[in-house]
C-alpha cells in the first residue's frame, strides 16, 4: 500500500472541506431529519400526523445517504490526490446552483433553500479559482499515487 503523503494545496482543501461538510450534514439528515428540514426552511410534520402516502422522511433519508456517500467520495479524492476529479466538480456544482436556484424562484423550494444553492456556487468558484491559482504557480496537476 502506497503511503505517499499527498499535497492537498488550495484546491484539495476546497474539496476536503466540502466532502467533510457533505458527510456531516448527510449523517445529520439520517440521525435527526427534522433538524435538517428546519435548517433548509421546510415545514416539519410529526410522524403521527403524516399521511400514509407522505414519503418526505424516506426521500430525506435517501438524499442524506447520497450526501454521506458524496462526502466520502470527495474526501477520498482530496486525500488521494485525484486532481482531475476536482476539475470535474466545478461545472456540476454550478449546474446544481442553477437547478436549486430555479427551484426556489419557481416556488418549489422555500427561500432558505437558496442557501444550499449559494453554497454550491461558492464551492465551485473556490475550487475553480484554486485550480487556476495552482496552474499559474506550476503546482502539481496530478500526484503519482492517483495515476494508479
Amino acid at each position: 500500500m502506497d503511503r505517499t503523503r499527498v499535497w492537498l494545496g488550495p484546491a484539495g482543501w476546497t474539496i476536503a472541506v466540502f466532502g467533510a461538510l457533505a458527510l456531516l450534514l448527510g449523517a445529520a439528515g439520517l440521525l435527526v431529519p427534522q433538524i435538517v428540514l428546519a435548517l433548509l426552511g421546510f415545514a416539519t410534520v410529526p410522524a403521527a400526523e403524516r399521511a400514509a402516502f407522505d414519503y418526505t422522511t424516506v426521500f430525506l433519508m435517501a438524499s442524506s445517504m447520497a450526501s454521506v456517500n458524496m462526502g466520502v467520495y470527495y474526501l477520498l479524492a482530496a486525500f488521494t490526490g485525484m486532481r482531475q476529479f476536482f476539475g470535474w466538480t466545478v461545472p456540476f456544482r454550478i449546474l446544481t446552483f442553477c437547478v436549486f436556484s430555479l427551484a426556489v424562484v419557481s416556488g418549489y423550494a422555500p427561500p432558505r433553500f437558496f442557501g444550499v444553492a449559494a453554497w454550491e456556487l461558492a464551492g465551485a468558484l473556490a475550487t475553480g479559482a484554486a485550480l487556476a491559482y495552482e496552474q499559474r504557480r506550476g503546482q502539481p496537476q496530478q500526484t503519482s499515487s492517483a495515476q494508479g
